[in-house]
């Protein structure tokens, strides 16, 4: 398997340009509201105490299952990078 898009026909490599610009346009759409959820999120921890992982996984399935699964991903890295800054 080549990660080359030179070593690639030119139809796989429009099919793999065209994925990355729309996960990039949805990152660029989705960027504030994701770090606005986390944050919401993260807020949640010292209300819920010890149940907020239980809780929190809670929340990141279902918000999986009612969005994109990018976005979904994109929440949960950031819930980790607000957890790793404190």
């Amino acid at each position: 398997m080549s990660f080359n898009l030179a070593n690639k026909s030119s139809e796989q490599r429009n099919i793999e340009e065209a994925e990355k610009a729309r996960l990039f346009e949805l990152w660029q759409q989705n960027l504030h509201r994701t770090k606005v959820e986390a944050a919401r999120l993260v807020g949640e921890k010292s209300k819920r105490k010890g149940k907020w992982d239980e809780w929190l996984r809670a929340q990141l399935a279902q918000l999986a299952q009612m969005t994109p699964p990018e976005y979904a991903s994109m929440v949960q890295r950031e819930v980790r990078r607000l957890l790793a800054a404190r």
